[in-house]
């Protein structure tokens, strides 16, 4: 049948994208089983922990309505681990201690209640129970350590039973003991920069559980991460001195230079926001499982000189989570389905889903992505093109389709080419969608990510108008019906552009930024001198903090505008989007905007999801001028 874009009918619902786009949030073999962290839309966003038996059947390890999930940096990152014996340790939400559950019994404690102190990063090596201690006092700055943490309950009673291994700097993560236990290696950096920028390898002598003297064996000028054991001298890491991350190995034993192990011209790592992030692992037999990204994600098996392609699913976001034998377990999300998480053997060639990954309404309903790139005043704009696909409609002859540029947030993150249930969403319903990697972007090397130093709210907003721009001119877009979407720092190129160009006829920002010295003021420790590198020093770059933030030109507001927050969020406060939401009412913008009670940064409740993912469609639909079948219409003021 023929029917206008935007109108078309389609099977995906908002229920349906929400439960069909599970967070993993890490994942291991754990005996016979297979666990992985999971969050819960349908049960307000928690986070549990799940396995699936040699059976094939899943069951909850974590009942409700314990949630684990950490709040170290904010985004947390490495929320639970098991011991040898099959025990699940965790970060609780609501008090940030840490639990121990072993099976048949309820949680209990293993670090003492009272004070803002946060834990994160677990990890369990070598019997001990490893962690990023975050302890938040009087001062602005938190204290950040390493600890180990008894099993026997003792750190519940007296925090000073918890050792501190190691600190000596602004922030610490991804520890990793040597296989004897004489030697901690981690990763550790200081404001201003991020662990993007630089950040050091540090390896440590350890006696009686504390780290009695330690050197920086890599980085300094270079973002190590992901330090390995492969023996009691040999170390494993990542490291970018070639302007991309690849597997570098130190030998300390001997007076021998770093080795990169098979090099190349794409990053194996990306920028450490959560703590649990994993890009590559060592199999028993020394052969190495890795992600390489170039835009997209590929896996790729490493035998000395020998690199050979596997057949994993995930084209982004990957993080090979654990492996076992000849299998590895592999998160992220497909070109065709979107995410999920995956058993592959990397010798029988085989590929087993474990959760997500499957499109519950065919394959034919998911847009086939294709990479693009347009000119920018920088060099080109990577973007990937998502157009609207629905089997069983077509356009009228000649009619272009609506458009909707998508702006990651970060902004120091990227997307690849997969085909989100979320993008479904649109272009099941003839809305295409744009995802643009706009300058700064990770995935495309240091050189391309440094293009947004001291340039935020420049470089990102010209290239996502030179993209919509683009896409209008190579006659796949509608150039009057091209809107722009975006969340966090996402939200401030979304509103700079709104602001700043004629480039779009609507915007939609999640709890995006409007004034850059509010979010300087406002924002938490991880992200509090992120803005000297994006935008300059304060107090010295005041008068650049006001000419890049949108509020300063709310005389360029022109188009519609539809605001989403979270009431909770503390990384971009509401008073953002109220601001923003003041400056259309006096311009008398049509806008509307949406508080979310309960929520933070990022949305995770069902009930959440459905109302933005429906609000987002009925304000196009109002903007541009077409019918939603079976969607609320939204009211602007």
């Amino acid at each position: 049948m023929t029917i206008p874009y935007g109108a078309w009918p389609s099977p995906i619902s908002a229920a349906a994208v929400s439960a069909a786009s599970p967070r993993i949030e890490g994942a291991r073999f754990v005996g016979d089983d297979i666990w992985w962290g999971e969050s819960m839309p349908e049960e307000g966003g928690r986070s549990s922990i799940r396995r699936r038996d040699a059976d094939g059947e899943v069951h909850d390890v974590l009942p409700a309505p314990w949630s684990a999930r950490s709040r170290v940096h904010e985004y947390g990152g490495g929320a639970w681990t098991t011991t040898d014996d099959g025990d699940l340790v965790f970060v609780e939400k609501t008090d940030q201690r840490v639990w121990l559950l072993s099976p048949g019994e309820a949680p209990r404690p293993l670090t003492a209640a009272g004070g803002d102190v946060r834990f994160g990063g677990l990890l369990w090596q070598a019997g001990r129970l490893l962690a990023i201690r975050e302890a938040h006092g009087d001062g602005p700055v938190p204290v950040r350590d390493l600890v180990t943490i008894p099993l026997d309950g003792s750190g519940a009673l007296d925090a000073a039973s918890l050792v501190q291994l190691v600190g000596d700097s602004d922030f610490v993560a991804q520890p990793a003991l040597s296989p004897d236990g004489t030697r901690l290696a981690w990763i550790a950096w200081d404001h201003p920069a991020m662990p993007w920028d630089r950040t050091e390898l540090r390896v440590g002598r350890v006696e009686e559980d504390v780290v009695v003297e330690w050197a920086t064996v890599a980085g300094g000028e270079t973002a190590p991460l992901q330090p390995i054991w492969l023996s009691d001298e040999d170390l494993l890491h990542l490291d970018d001195p070639s302007g991309r991350w690849n597997i570098e190995r130190l030998h300390l034993s001997a007076d021998l230079p770093e080795r990169a192990v098979s090099p190349a011209d794409a990053d194996t790592g990306a920028p450490l926001w959560v703590l649990g992030a994993r890009w590559y692992a060592v199999l028993d037999d020394g052969r190495i499982v890795a992600v390489r990204t170039d835009g997209a994600d590929e896996v790729v098996l490493i035998a000395g000189d020998d690199v050979t392609p596997l057949t994993a699913p995930p084209v982004w976001n990957t993080n090979i989570e654990d492996a076992r034998g000849t299998r590895v377990l592999v998160s992220g999300a497909s070109a065709s389905a979107g995410p999920g998480l995956w058993v592959v053997d990397v010798d029988a060639g085989t590929v087993a889903t474990v959760r997500g990954g499957e499109s519950p309404w065919g394959d034919e309903w998911m847009p086939r992505p294709r990479a693009v790139s347009f000119d920018g005043p920088r060099g080109p704009v990577h973007a990937f093109d998502h157009p609207p696909t629905n089997p069983e409609v077509t356009a009228p002859d000649g009619e272009l389709p609506p458009y909707v540029v998508f702006v990651h947030g970060g902004p120091t993150t990227h997307v690849g080419p997969a085909a989100s249930p979320r993008i479904a969403w649109f272009t099941s319903r003839g809305i295409g969608v744009l995802d643009v990697n706009y300058g700064g972007s990770s995935g495309y090397g240091r050189a391309y990510r440094e293009r947004l130093l001291g340039g935020w709210g420049v470089v990102d907003v010209e290239d996502v108008a030179d993209a919509a721009r683009g896409i209008a001119a190579s006659g796949v877009a509608d150039p009057a019906r091209i809107a722009i979407a975006g969340g966090s720092a996402g939200g401030w190129t979304v509103l700079a552009a709104l602001a700043r160009t004629e480039a779009f006829a609507a915007g939609i920002s999640r709890y995006g930024v409007g004034d850059a010295r509010m979010l300087a003021a406002d924002t938490h420790d991880f992200e509090a001198r992120y803005l000297d590198g994006l935008i300059g020093p304060l107090p010295e770059a005041e008068a650049v903090y006001i000419e890049r933030s949108p509020l300063t030109h709310r005389d360029g507001f022109r188009v519609p505008i539809l605001l989403l927050q979270g009431a909770d969020d503390r990384v971009v406060p509401p008073a953002q989007s109220e601001a923003v939401r003041d400056a259309l009412a006096e311009r008398g913008i049509p806008h509307a905007y949406v508080v979310y009670e309960g929520e933070g940064h990022g949305f995770r409740r069902t009930e959440t999801l459905v109302h933005a993912y429906e609000s987002e469609l009925a304000f196009l639909g109002a903007v541009f001028g077409f019918d939603v079948p079976g969607i609320p219409p939204i009211v602007l003021s």
